[in-house]
């Protein structure tokens, strides 16, 4: 059973990772379209906010630990067969560049598993409803109509003045506001992988139902996302900031602000929120409030299919995770099996992602120049005091 238990352990990092590089693009994609920072400085400072993020609340983690799967009937096994098809989902649509789920990539990957080997009374349904799904339907509406009135003020407030001192006003206001964007997603996101890896130890009998979350976990958790995200993402940012909508200071700032908001209110009440809906969000309010604007509703559409899909498709994966581990006689062998099939599909999928690279260097092909990047967003805000 330890030995179950620990590459469990492991594989939730391993999607504590995948979920810090495919949600980078929450925090940073907006600021880095509008050149307000550099691609590499802009990552490095939401690696930094996500860690320390992940220390700020457990409220999120409880809700994964207790709220949404019935501690008593779910077993290790279980567990680790809903990481793989969190993981697997996640890479699939990060390859794609599409601004999915990790959260619900997760909670399906988990609900597949958990229906497969106990059946629709290993859910606690009224969990999933109340802090899961209806976050999810109202939570990326309430950012965007936040979003269109940010930036229609912002535009109001600023129509006197110079457009090329504004704009540079606004670019360090970005600064400040993608950086509570990238700290509210620590304290929503990383919590998610804290609340699986208390309900392993919890399965595996190395921890008393209802307990709270070890520091070690906490720690573990915080630095898998932070490493994460400080590897980029640049598929997803690239998505985000440059196809959506043309995205101004102005705009970049009033949907980071939006976003920030409503990721830390839904942390406060525990909701398993989903920060790349609530960003996305706030890209097409942006983009909406600004007269003459074009948002690429095909894009906008890709995406929202995505969000379809995700609670089904990685639940699915998860299912057939469950269903070939229960096959073998060995539980052990069975997670080592699939772990090494785990392995070879995403390294597929890499090695099909390295072929169209997208790096730091290229990430806003395509976009004109602005005023200079901040490459060390610390030393223009001391410089300013």
């Amino acid at each position: 059973m330890l030995a179950l238990v620990i590459l469990t352990v492991a594989t939730a990092l391993v999607f504590n990772f995948t979920n810090g590089f495919h949600d980078t693009a929450n925090a940073m994609a907006t600021t880095i379209a509008t050149q307000a920072m550099s691609p590499r400085a802009a990552v490095a400072l939401a690696a930094v906010l996500n860690l320390i993020g992940a220390f700020l609340s457990v409220a999120v983690a409880a809700t994964i630990a207790s709220g949404i799967v019935d501690q008593t009937k779910i077993t290790v096994p279980v567990i680790f067969a809903g990481l793989v098809g969190a993981i697997i989902w996640n890479v699939i649509t990060w390859y794609k560049g599409i601004p999915s789920s990790s959260s619900h990539a997760l909670v399906g990957g988990v609900l597949g598993s958990v229906l497969v080997a106990e059946g629709s009374s290993g859910v606690l349904w009224g969990g999933l409803g109340s802090k899961v799904a209806a976050p999810a339907l109202v939570a990326p509406f309430v950012c965007g109509a936040a979003a269109i009135v940010a930036t229609r003020v912002a535009l109001r407030l600023t129509r006197s003045r110079r457009a090329d001192s504004t704009a540079t006003g606004f670019r360090l206001s970005q600064v400040l506001s993608s950086s509570l964007v990238a700290l509210a997603h620590g304290t929503n996101d990383a919590q998610k992988t804290m609340g699986v890896i208390v309900l392993t130890l919890v399965a595996g009998d190395r921890l008393a139902p209802g307990a709270g979350v070890p520091n070690w976990v906490k720690v573990s958790c915080a630095v898998a996302v932070a490493l994460g995200t400080f590897s980029g993402g640049w598929r997803v940012i690239r998505t985000l900031g440059t196809q959506v909508t043309t995205v101004e200071p102005a705009q970049g700032f009033s949907a980071e602000t939006a976003s920030a908001t409503t990721i830390l209110a839904s942390t406060f009440f525990g909701f398993s929120l989903s920060t790349t809906q609530v960003v996305s969000g706030g890209v097409v309010g942006t983009g909406v409030a600004r007269a003459g604007e074009v948002v690429h509703w095909s894009v906008v559409r890709r995406m929202v299919s995505a969000w379809v899909l995700t609670v089904p498709a990685a639940g699915l994966v998860g299912a057939v995770a469950e269903e070939t581990v229960s096959a073998f006689a060995s539980a052990t062998l069975g997670v080592i099996v699939v772990a090494a099939v785990t392995a070879c599909i995403l390294a597929v999928l890499f090695a099909l992602a390295r072929r169209t690279n997208v790096t730091a260097d290229n990430v806003l092909d395509g976009i004109a120049p602005a005023a200079p990047v901040i490459d060390e967003p610390v030393v223009p805000i001391l410089a300013a005091r």
